[in-house]
This record gives C-alpha cells, structure tokens and sequence, in this order.
C-alpha cells in the first residue's frame, strides 16, 4: 500500500486513530514488512539516520569570522597603526583580531560537535521482524537502524536503545527512560493503545502518549514490539534540533551592541580625520604635512583597550563564579548577555520542584482531612513494594511511605500503626492496570484460626477503584455518591495534584492467591493528594529575580493545573496557562504579545518552547533559557542565553553557553548579577574613554584653527594614548554601585553616544579653558620654546582630567561616593605622576615637551577644580547608565 501524504502526517504523529488504521495507513501488519517493499521505501524515505549538514573546514570558518564590524575597525586601526610607524599597537591590534576570529570559529566548531553528539545517542542495530515474500514466515533478524523504514515490525528487550518512533503493537510490562527526550529520570509505563482514539495524550505533545516509543529512548524493563512509524528527520528527536529555516540566528544582545558601538566609532572616524585636513588647508594653508596628525587623531578617538576590557571584565566575572564550581560560563561574551536578561524561562520539573512527588493532604468520604487514609495507603504501599517484583520503585508508594513515617516520627494519631500488619500477597500496578492491591493479616489476628482473616487494601486511579467500591463511611455508596467523589477526585486533579483512591474489605484467610476478580465490594476510603515537592530554594530564587527585574516564564509539558499550582507554591502568580494547542493556533505576531503576558505555557512539546522563546526574543526582550533535555535543546539554542545543569543530557550541555553545577535558580541570579557588574565596568570604559577622547578630539580641531602650529604632535597624541589605555584597563576591574545590579544591563548604543556627546562637550570646554590658560602663562615665552610648553602643558593636563575622570565617572550615579577599589586608585595616581613629570623628564625633549612655568600649575589646578565640580553636577541630574 501506498504512503499518502495525509497518512504519513497522521503516523508521523503516531497518535491518532486505531492500531488497525495505523497499520493500513503505513502498509504493514504485525508480520512485518517484504524485504522488496522494505527497500522501495529506503530508497523513498531515505537512510534512518539523523539530519545534519556537511560541517565547514576549520580554515573555511576562520575566513569568514572577521565580518563583524568591530573587527573591521580593529583591522582598519591596525593598518592606521602600521601606517604611522606604531607597530607595537598594530601588533597588539593584530593579535586582539586573532583570538576574536578563534573564538568566533571555536563557536561554530562546538556547535557542529551538538550535533555529532546527539547522532551518538543513536542505537546502531535493531532487532526487526521481516518476510522474504508475501507468503513467507516472518523471521526476525539484527538490522542496521539506518536501513529500518516506515512500517517494520522492531522487537523490543530490555536494554535496547529505541531506533525509531514506534506505535506499540503488544507489550508485556514495558517500561522505557525518556531522560535524553525529556530530562525526566523515572521511567514511563508504556502500554498498547485502547482499540480507538484518545488516550489521554494530545496530538500537540507526542510525548505524552503511552503508546508511543520515540527514537534515542531506551528499554529499562519488560518487552514489547512496535511498528516503526517515523524515521530519520521525521522522529521527535530529530524535531528537536533546531531546523535551519533559510534565516540566520539573530545575533546575541552583545552582538547587537558590539556592532552599533563599531558603527558608531566608524562613524567618527571616518568623519574627523576629513575634518582635520580640511580645516587645516583652508584656514592655515597646510597640506598633506598633517595627515600623520589627522591619523593620530582618527586613532586616539577609537578606544583600542576595548576589546582587551571587555575581555578582562568578562573573564574575571565568570571566573569568580567559577570558583565556587557552581557556574561555568562558555562563551564569555553570554556573561553580558546573562547580564541583560529580562524574561528567564525554565522548565518545571528539576527547577521549581524536585522531580519526586510529596503528600499534599489526604481526606476522607466527607471531604475532611484524616489520617486514616494515610495509614492505609501506606499499608498498600509497603506491601506493594516488598511482595511485588517492580522493576524500579513507584514514586508515589516512596511518598506516602515518606509522609506515614514522617507522621509516625511526630507522634500523630494512628501514625505508627501501617507497620504492624503482616503482608500476605500482592497485586501490583501494570499495564492496562491503574490499581494495586496488597492482602494483609491486621495485627492481632490469629494466624491459623478459622476466624482468621484477610484485609484487601486497594489503591489506584480514583475511577478505577470507585467502580469496584459498595460503601463509604458505613453507608451504601450507589451511583449517585461514586459521581460525586468522581468529581470530586476531578477537582483535585485540575488543581494539579496526583490523585489516588484508597479502599480496603474484609474477607475470610485463604491460602490460594488473590487474584483481580477479589477488588469488589471494597469500603472506601478517602483520596490520597500528592504533589510535585518545590525547590527547596526556588521561592526565594524567584523573589530574587523578580527583584532584579527578571521575569520568570515556566514552559513544561505538564498538566496545566500542575504547572499553575507548582507557581502559586512557590508565590510566582500563573494567570492564565497556556497550552500548545493554543500555541499551533497563533502567528509569531499574536504569540509575541501573548508571551508578553503569559506566566506558565504548559502541554509543550520542543517546538512549542523554542517558537515562545523566538517570540520573546522577536518582542524585544532579552531571553534566557534553562532546560536539560533534548525537549529543550531547540529552545536552548533560540534563546539569547542557554543555560543547562551539569547533569543536563551531553548534546544540551555541548549547545549551552552558560552550564550549572545543579538546577539551582539560586545559583543563575548570582551569575546573572556577575553579568549586571560585568556589563556595568566595560559600560563605564566606555563612557570614560569616549567622552574624554570626543572632548580631546573637539579641542584639537578648535585649536588647529586658531594656533598657527599644531597643538599636539603625532607622537604626543600616540604616547598620550598609552597612558589613557594602560590606565583604563584598571576599570576591568571595578565594583558597580550597589543598586547596579537591579536592573538588566545592556550596552546601548544611542544612550552610550548621548552620554558621551554631554560629557564630551564638557571636556572639551575643559581643555579650551586650559587653552587661556596657557595662552596666560606662557605670553613671556619665544616662538619655537612656546609651542613646545604648549604641547606640554596641554599634556598634563589631559592625563590629570583624565584621571579625574575615572574617579568621578567610574560606575553607577554615586561611584564617587564609595570606595574606590585599589587597581583605580593605582592607575590614576600614574596618569597624574607621568602627566607632572614626563613634561620635566629626560624624555620631554624628545617629545617636544619642556618645563612649564609654576604659573601655570597654580591656574591649571584651578581649572581642575571647576571642571571637577561641574562634571559632579552633571553626573548627579544624569540618569543612571546601568542600561548604557
């Protein structure tokens, strides 16, 4: 039979119709496939192997990474540098082009190494089921997985890894890990489907059917066989590698800053050097003699120490949080990116709560809370455990004996009862049974009396045992009393708790077993409520955040009233729960403002939390992601941020930027803080040296029109440079102002230049009211010994406002008012000792530099003094730079 389009969708899906429909829809029965058929469809579908691209050559990549244009601005430096004999700063140019375009390639390398890895968790055989001819007997032989197509017939034994997705034929107590899918560590019961639609799961979220295997999970227990109905890029694994969709990733928030600060600087330079020439034809006749002049200028208005301070800035922030061996930050420049986040989105389980459920409360027939119910439901799950042969332990019989020891250990009434009976037989959970049953001898009891007897105590899917339940509280329960605690048990279930019934009867000791057709008329009750257990720091971590301006988004494939109920715990408010369903509805428009307001998405499957986080990201908003599973591996990627546990699946943690030593919230606020200060220290180099080299720059053009001589040499402007770069490494490593870290920190751009432009100006006025000065003081001086005490004074004076500078505007709106750290405190006490002393050193008349008068330092101080109280002024009406 033919594969229809349509049919293959629906079998993709693997979710609707029935076994029978599925089959046809696929060509195939339980007998297998033809060899002939099996190979017209290889030869149609393709090898099952996993998608992927040819990755580029090393030398291939490293070609193309210097096309930022930062890194076009370093290289034109570099050349300018080159070109006016400053080699030493071409060379640390050329050597700062080299680690960006390594890191840039070294990027790219790892993510081509995600997806060698999650090939690796591919199975490389299978066992299949096939027919020679239409007539043949099946046999069953070992397949490479890459030849298994669309409807073979794949066996299943402990052990294996699945090799495709598969709809369930038969199974015999399967239970399968889906950790690499979903991040989950219990394993899942799998069963066949009912003979008809709808089991509970939702076409929107595969995962969630328990007929379904999916490729990269593997068998823990019991066997089974399945048809295979997807292969290759059609598997829910494949799906959650992010798709190439023809668009380039959009670039990360210090992507966006770095390139507009690099424009921005274009801008200048390729504006003032221009300026410089023309000016100096027109109104003083000089010709091509001040080029080296109008390139030195070009040069000293670029701040060549950027990429080294932002290196430094981010390297000693994600240092500090590595000590601690909490925090290991990847990609330095995610630091940033960590620092700018406003919406952090994060799975449920293993992040608000602890992956293992807990006892919410129990109540009986009436509704009341009563221990009574505890103390059977622990009767059962003791029993169940110890007489059954479970593969792995029920999570829910952990919990309950947990609370019933708990209760025992604070004395409650009938808390320490549960122990005291003697277990005689067991009827475990399984599949297609949503219920167990354990027989046991009260205590007390004679053993071997004809009077003896035996008490069945049942416990299970509220439906389930209510069928099988005559009376509750002594009284006759009809049908009327099993549809009001239906409801009832629904109510609970819609808050997001697990429900279990419990009941128990009474009937004469035997010793043949007890077999199913025993659970009838059972006494009820009450209902056992469990829940997920929260964090224990994730309350605390989320008023963290919420401080800090991070708005917390949960995307999980839980229930929505689990989710809601999970966030109203831990006080985050769930509004309204969104569902992938409602998500496959929306366009990326009406999903960005959605997500703008919506708190929990729930019902996700991988492409529902990448396309939130996209959305997100597309509405202007920083965006982290934390996942741990292959489920999150595509949201991950599309964030601005990945972030993955330690103990998250290999492929997600090779795809992430930012990896934890635990799902702890706790420990990502501080990293997000590391980020905030980090940001905050290359933001206050960046106004620093800017507005002190925008000021100088502004200067120099005034004075070229009105001195007859240059006002500063090529060679004073180059060693000036110096001293500031040297000087305002220091920043790497300064501590923001105490509110800095409040608010996301982002570089931007046009709020960078309106700082600048401001503070520019001032400086500029600083060095024109220098320019008087010296023009006082120097009026006794000849020709030839004037200009060089012009050079020198205007040399001085430079370096000390630029150490004033750095006082006053190191970081945050009172960073003057605080400590100042010692590495600043260093750096300016030098540019102040080299910018008194160079001019009266051996080294000033080589740089045509001479003593000044003592005049002049009498007036330039004053000078001082007023640009320092006027540049307090202004910073104090100045709104606070942390978003600069």
């Amino acid at each position: 039979m033919a594969w229809a389009p349509e049919a293959r969708t629906a079998a993709v899906r693997g979710a609707d119709g029935t076994t029978l429909e599925v089959l046809r829809a696929l060509g195939s029965g339980p007998r297998g496939l033809v060899e002939e058929e099996a190979e017209e469809r290889l030869v149609r579908h393709g090898e099952n192997t996993f998608p992927g691209r040819r990755p580029d050559s090393w030398p291939r990549r490293f070609a193309r990474s210097p096309r930022d244009p930062f890194t076009v601005v370093l290289l034109v430096l570099g050349l300018v540098s080159a070109a006016v004999a400053a080699w030493g700063t071409a060379c640390v140019i050329a050597v700062l082009v080299l680690v960006s375009c390594v890191l840039r390639t070294t990027g790219e390398h790892r993510a081509d190494r995600s997806a060698a890895a999650l090939r690796g968790l591919l199975a490389t055989t299978a066992t299949v089921r096939r027919r020679a001819t239409a007539a043949s007997p099946p046999l069953t032989r070992e397949l490479p997985v890459d030849q298994l197509v669309p409807g073979d017939v794949v066996l299943l034994a402990p052990g294996d890894v699945v090799p495709a997705d598969l709809r369930l034929l038969r199974t015999t107590a399967l239970t399968v890990h889906e950790a690499t899918l979903t991040g989950e560590s219990a394993p899942v019961g799998k069963s066949v489907a009912a003979d008809g639609p709808g089991d509970g799961g939702s076409p929107a979220l595969p995962l969630g059917h328990p007929h379904l295997c999916f490729q990269g999970s593997s068998v823990v227990s019991g066997s089974g066989s399945g048809v295979v109905v997807a292969t290759g890029p059609d598997t829910v694994l494949s799906g959650a590698l992010p798709r190439a969709d023809g668009r380039p990733r959009p670039p990360s928030p210090f992507d966006r800053s770095v390139n507009g600060i690099a424009w921005t600087l274009i801008r200048f330079t390729l504006l003032t050097a221009p300026l410089v020439l023309i000016a100096s034809a027109l109104l003083r006749g000089r010709g091509l003699e001040t080029l080296p002049f109008a390139v030195a200028v070009a040069v000293g208005l670029t701040p060549e120490m950027l990429p080294v301070v932002v290196t430094a800035a981010l390297a000693r922030g994600a240092a500090l949080l590595a000590r601690g061996g909490e925090v290991i930050v990847r990609r330095l420049p995610a630091l940033h990116d960590l620092g700018a986040v406003d919406v952090l989105c994060v799975d449920k389980t293993g992040t608000l709560t602890e992956d293992r459920p807990v006892l919410a409360f129990c109540e009986g027939p009436d509704g009341r809370a009563d221990p009574e119910v505890l103390r059977w439901a622990a009767v059962n799950a003791l029993w169940t455990l110890h007489l059954s042969e479970l593969p792995v332990p029920d999570a829910l019989d952990e919990a309950i004996l947990d609370a019933a020891e708990e209760a025992a250990e604070e004395g409650g009434p009938d808390s320490g009862r549960f122990e005291e009976f003697e277990g005689i037989d067991a009827l475990p959970c399984g599949p297609g049974r949503r219920l167990s049953t354990a027989v046991v001898r009260p205590p007390g009891d004679p053993r071997f009396a004809l009077a003896a007897r035996h008490t069945l105590v049942v416990k299970g899917a509220p439906e389930d045992v209510l069928d099988r339940c005559a009376r509750a509280a002594g009284a006759e329960l009809g049908a009327a009393g099993r549809e009001r605690l239906g409801r009832r048990a629904g109510e609970l279930a819609a808050e997001g708790l697990r429900v279990l019934a419990v009941a128990r009867a009474t009937c004469p000791a035997r010793s043949r077993p007890y077999t199913p057709g025993d659970e009838r008329d059972l006494d009820f009750v009450g209902f056992v409520a469990l829940s997920d257990a929260p964090a224990p720091t994730a309350a605390e971590a989320l008023a963290v955040l919420a401080r800090h301006g991070v708005a917390v988004k949960v995307l999980t494939g839980d229930h929505p009233g689990t989710a809601a109920r999970v966030c109203r715990e831990l006080g985050l408010a769930p509004g309204g729960v969104v569902t992938g369903e409602r998500i496959d509805a929306l366009d990326d428009a009406e999903l960005a403002r959605l997500a703008a307001r919506t708190t929990v998405f729930a019902r996700c499957a991988p492409e529902h939390k990448a396309r939130v986080v996209r959305a997100l990201r597309a509405a202007g908003h920083t965006t982290g992601f934390l996942g741990d599973g292959v489920n999150d591996l595509a949201a991950t990627v599309a964030a601005d941020v990945g972030i993955c546990p330690r103990d998250g699946v290999d492929v997600v943690r090779e795809a992430a930027d930012v990896v934890l030593a635990s799902k702890d919230l706790t420990a990502l606020d501080r990293a997000i803080v590391a980020g905030r200060r980090s940001t905050g220290n290359i933001a206050a180099y960046l106004r620093i040296a800017l507005s002190s080299n925008v000021g100088n720059v502004i200067a120099m053009l005034v004075a070229g029109l009105l001195l007859p001589f240059l006002p500063m040499l090529p060679a004073q402007v180059l060693v000036q440079n110096l001293c500031f770069d040297a000087a305002q490494l220091a920043l790497a490593f300064d501590r923001p102002g105490p509110g800095a870290h409040l608010r996301p920190a982002l570089l931007r751009p046009r709020a960078l230049l309106r700082f600048v432009t401001g503070f520019g100006l001032l400086n500029a006025v600083a060095d024109l009211a220098t320019f008087g000065v010296l023009a006082l003081a120097l009026r006794s001086m000849g020709e030839a010994e004037g200009q060089s005490a012009f050079h020198a004074g205007w040399f001085t004076e430079n370096l000390l406002t630029q150490a004033l500078v750095m006082l006053l505007l190191r970081s945050g709106r009172h960073a003057a008012e605080g400590r100042v750290p010692g590495p600043i405190r260093l750096a300016t006490a030098a540019l102040a000792v080299v910018g008194l002393l160079l001019p009266l050193s051996p080294l000033g008349p080589p740089l045509s530099m001479t003593p000044l008068p003592p005049l002049y330092y009498g007036l330039l101080a004053l000078v001082l003094v007023v640009y320092g109280l006027l540049l307090a002024a202004a910073r104090a009406r100045q709104p606070s730079p942390s978003g600069v």
